[in-house]
This record gives structure tokens, C-alpha cells and sequence, in this order.
């Protein structure tokens, strides 16, 4: 059985025949992104799901966001982070309780293999919080320009060096990363795995931070020091995402 077969039959496509394409919308109740930079200055990190338990704001946060002591990570103002441990909070859990905030979908060209994969993700960027209310309002006007680019978009193009272990799969996505207008050519990690009904598509990639500058077009001055001072060195991006396969057409 191909690869494709397996992961049909994993979310529940049993019937669909070798060469069938198949599509599968992505979920936004039940999917999520988010940013963070390294280092995360123990505040500098983000998602379009505040409602998952297992996310925390940093420090300094607004007073509607809570924090459980208990569980909380340790985050250094200067420290590096293990990028395996990128993002601090991940969700543990699919739960279909997010603001819908991500859309898209992914098609399979060719069930009979894996290199017809194809798709795109809509991140709105008014979306993204940060747990200080005024911090976030201040990214949507000064650095993700979210009057005049509402979204934030990935392609998906291809999807190589595919792996199938048990019940996950794993490959390197190449695309389209569009922020601000820009499009920037990029690879993203992805693993699936069958979770929350459907596929869960789990991805994160990275970019010097200096290109929110250089490449982007976000002005040095928004940014303040931290830039200029090269105190961040990586901001990292990801998404988590439910995609559940179409009805086909009879």
C-alpha cells in the first residue's frame, strides 16, 4: 500500500482508488499558528489560539490572560532555545475551541504518490496574540501592517523526502511564505498525524529575524532596539492545523 493509501485510510478515505485526487479542507475552529522569537526575551511569543490550556502568555501580559504557575516554563530574557522545544507552549491536544483564525486547504494530486501535493494556509494576522493587549495592537498596525495585509499566506508547492513511521508521517514542505505582501521561498518540517477527527498537519520553520527588516519591509524603528542590537536572532513560525477530507463530488 503507498503512502498516500495509508494516510486516506488513516483520516477515514477508505474508498478513494489509486490516482483518485483527493482534498482536504483545513478545520479553523480546530487549527492554530503562531510565532516565536529566539531568544523569546520571556515574552516574545504568540498564537491564534489563546483559548488551547496548554498556552501561556509571557511576562508582562494583559489581565485577562491567565498563567498557571505550576506549569509554567522557564524562559530566559537572553538565552537561545532548543529549537526542539519550539514553540514554548504547544498544544497538547486538538480541541475544536479556537477563534477561527486559520483557512485553507491541501490537495493530493495523485493517490498513488506523494509528489501531486499542493495547497495553501490564510493566517489572519489581527488574529495573533501575544497575552498584552496593547503590545498586540501595536504588531497589527506597525509590523503586520494588518489594515493593508489582513493575511498572512503559505503555499504549499511540494512535499519531499516523505517518511511513514507507525501512525505519523513526516516530509519537507517547500513553498511560499507571503508577509506583508512579500513572498519569501521557504521550507517547512511538516508531521501528520490522525488526531481531532482528521489529519493533523503540525509545521514550523524559521527565518533570520533581521529579514522582518531587510526582507519584509518592517521599519527598524517599529522594532525598536532589539533589532538594531541584534538581540533577536531567529523568529520562528509554525502552524497546527485539522485538515478533514471533501465529500467527493457524485
Amino acid at each position: 500500500m503507498t503512502k498516500i493509501l495509508a494516510l486516506l485510510l488513516f483520516v477515514g478515505c477508505a474508498t478513494a482508488a489509486a490516482g483518485q485526487q483527493v482534498r482536504f479542507t483545513i478545520d479553523p475552529k480546530a487549527s492554530l499558528a503562531w510565532w516565536e522569537m529566539n531568544p523569546n526575551l520571556s515574552h516574545l511569543w504568540a498564537t491564534t489560539c489563546t483559548e488551547d490550556p496548554a498556552w501561556q502568555p509571557g511576562e508582562g501580559h494583559s489581565v485577562s490572560y491567565a498563567v498557571d504557575y505550576l506549569t509554567r516554563h522557564e524562559a530566559s530574557p537572553t538565552k537561545m532555545s532548543d529549537t526542539a522545544r519550539i514553540p514554548l507552549y504547544p498544544r497538547r491536544v486538538v480541541r475544536s475551541l479556537c477563534t477561527p483564525a486559520v483557512s485553507g486547504e491541501v490537495v493530493v494530486g495523485d493517490t498513488a504518490s506523494w509528489r501531486d501535493v499542493r495547497g495553501h494556509v490564510a493566517i489572519d494576522s489581527k488574529a495573533l496574540r501575544t497575552g498584552l493587549d496593547f503590545r498586540d495592537a501595536y504588531a497589527r498596525k506597525a509590523i503586520y501592517g494588518s489594515d493593508q495585509f489582513p493575511e498572512i499566506r503559505l503555499q504549499l508547492d511540494s512535499l519531499v523526502e516523505v517518511q511513514e513511521r507507525g501512525d505519523t508521517i513526516r516530509g519537507k514542505a517547500y513553498g511560499i511564505l507571503e508577509v506583508r505582501g512579500v513572498k519569501l521561498p521557504i521550507t517547512v518540517r511538516v508531521r501528520g498525524t490522525r488526531e481531532g477527527g482528521g489529519l493533523r498537519i503540525q509545521g514550523k520553520t524559521w527565518i533570520p529575524a533581521a529579514h522582518l527588516v531587510n526582507t519584509f519591509g518592517v521599519s527598524g524603528y517599529a522594532l525598536g532596539m532589539s533589532v538594531g542590537l541584534k538581540a533577536w536572532k531567529e523568529l520562528w513560525m509554525g502552524i497546527d492545523v485539522v485538515a478533514r477530507p471533501q465529500a467527493s463530488a457524485s
